[in-house]
C-alpha cells in the first residue's frame, strides 16, 4: 500500500500547487490587470496552459485517490471528501494529510496486531 500512498501524495501535491497557482496567481492577473498589459498576458498564459495541465493531472489524481481508497478500504464518505477537497485550493493539502494519517494509523494498527 506504500506505493499507492506515494502515488496519491505526489499527485495531491502537484494538483494542489497547480490549483493554487491557477486560482491565486493566474486568474487575478488575467481579470484584474489592464487589458493588453504584460501581466494580463501572463495571466492568460497561466489560465490557459496551467488550467489544461491541472485538469489532465486532476484526472490522474482521481485514479490515484480511488486506488488508495480501495487498497486502504476507506469508507465511501471519506473517499468522497478526499476527492472533493482536491478541488479546493489549500484544502487539497489538508485532505492529503488526512488520508496519509489514516493510512499510517491503519498500518501501525496492522503491525501491532501482527506482533
Amino acid at each position: 500500500m506504500t506505493g499507492a500512498l506515494l502515488r496519491y501524495r505526489v499527485m495531491a501535491y502537484v494538483v494542489g500547487v497547480l490549483l493554487v497557482a491557477l486560482v491565486c496567481v493566474g486568474v487575478p492577473l488575467k481579470y484584474l490587470t489592464p487589458d493588453g498589459s504584460t501581466a494580463q498576458e501572463i495571466g492568460e498564459w497561466i489560465t490557459s496552459n496551467l488550467g489544461v495541465l491541472h485538469g489532465f493531472l486532476y484526472m490522474i489524481f482521481l485514479v490515484a485517490a480511488a486506488d488508495l481508497a480501495r487498497r486502504a478500504r476507506f469508507a465511501l464518505g471519506f473517499t468522497a471528501l478526499i476527492l472533493v477537497l482536491g478541488t479546493v485550493p489549500f484544502l487539497s493539502f489538508w485532505a492529503e494529510r488526512m488520508a496519509t494519517g489514516r493510512v499510517r494509523a491503519q498500518s501501525t494498527t496492522a503491525r501491532r496486531s501482527d506482533a
